[in-house]
């Protein structure tokens, strides 16, 4: 068997050790032929592939950013995809002499990959994302690395912030989903973390910092960039991404000035950005993103297409496409309650 291996969406820690468990355990293990589209679907498209065999990933597990490379570049000439879309694929496939596909991304990846799997070409996906927001799966690789980074820079902001008596505010990625601003934030002994799930008032917001500048302390504010205050629009850049998407940013410079104008409490603004996705991984995520690949390897091995190899407590399983295409894992009511009666 030929399987053809793309990234697509954004980057992620820990996807070159998911590509070298997959290579590994495909081609040493089960005798099969791998080969790796460049740029994610744009390299699909162009015929731009490279032969992935034990040489090209070596000591690749370490590294950041993805070998290959990905993109946000569509397959489909709409959001559906159209009956012509499947047969443009399949003659794609034909030409690379590819049986099947191997998918290694997030939400909108593997709601692509469910849509491929639904029209009868067979695939697989990885699930990776820092925002750790797909369903079917505990954890998602990249998301690990993305806390821990957040996590230092948040022990960074609190010794400056505590030096001027300053509200600091930290603004993390989150389109959809806060994880990576309540875990940072209960890993950084944050003073509260503003998700996308649960909009909070201004008024909220302002009452937590001024109680916590009132106890003597400096306030830190984590903030995810999906975030909205209660009654205002959600804070977006100009323009949007190749799929169409709003590009998000910028809530935390404009909730600095709100806070300092409403305290009276003077107020700095960090965005971490891309920081958060680049250098190396976490041995975490380096463990998971390897056994991920494996399983992966297996599954094409057995035929068992239309799946997504995730984690369930400490195992890999193949959780169907069905339960995960198209879905969001968002942070649940109860985890944010057990820690909102702590802000302040």
């Amino acid at each position: 068997m030929r399987i053809g291996l793309l990234c697509s969406g954004g980057d992620s820690p820990g996807m070159n050790a998911a590509i070298r468990g997959a290579v590994l355990r495909g081609v040493d293990w089960h005798g099969h032929e791998m080969v790796g589209f460049r740029d994610g679907w744009r390299g699909f498209l162009d015929g731009d592939e490279i032969v992935l065999d034990r040489s090209a990933v070596r000591g690749i597990s370490p590294l950041g950013g993805v070998i290959i490379g990905t993109s946000r570049v569509n397959p489909f000439t709409s959001w559906e995809g159209e009956p012509e879309d499947y047969d443009r694929i399949r003659s794609l496939m034909s030409r690379s002499g590819v049986d099947a596909l191997m998918l290694i991304g997030g939400e909108g990846t593997q709601t692509v990959s469910g849509m491929l799997h639904r029209n009868g070409i067979p695939v697989i996906g990885l699930p990776k994302t820092i925002d750790n927001d797909l369903e079917g799966t505990d954890a998602t690789f990249g998301f690990d690395t993305a806390v821990g980074i957040a996590t230092e820079a948040i022990d960074r902001l609190r010794t400056t912030g505590e030096s001027h008596k300053r509200c600091m505010v930290l603004e993390v990625m989150g389109r959809n989903a806060g994880w990576i601003a309540l875990h940072s934030g209960i890993a950084g002994g944050a003073h509260l973390m503003l998700i996308p799930e649960r909009p909070e008032t201004l008024e909220q917001v302002c009452a937590w910092v001024q109680h916590v500048h009132d106890r003597g302390r400096a306030p830190l504010v984590v903030v995810a960039e999906g975030f909205t205050l209660e009654g205002h629009d959600t804070v977006t850049q100009q323009g949007a991404d190749a799929v169409g998407r709003e590009r998000l940013g910028g809530v935390g410079e404009v909730l600095a000035p709100l806070i300092e104008q409403c305290t009276g409490i003077e107020t700095r603004a960090t965005v971490l950005g891309h920081v958060q996705r680049g250098g190396s991984p976490s041995a975490f995520d380096r463990v998971l993103a390897t056994r991920t690949g494996i399983a992966a390897a297996d599954a094409a091995e057995n035929g068992q297409w239309g799946v997504v190899t995730a984690l369930k407590g400490d195992r890999i399983v193949l959780t169907p496409l069905a339960e995960v295409s198209g879905r969001t894992k968002t942070v649940p009511d109860e985890r944010y309650d057990e820690v909102r009666v702590t802000f302040g």
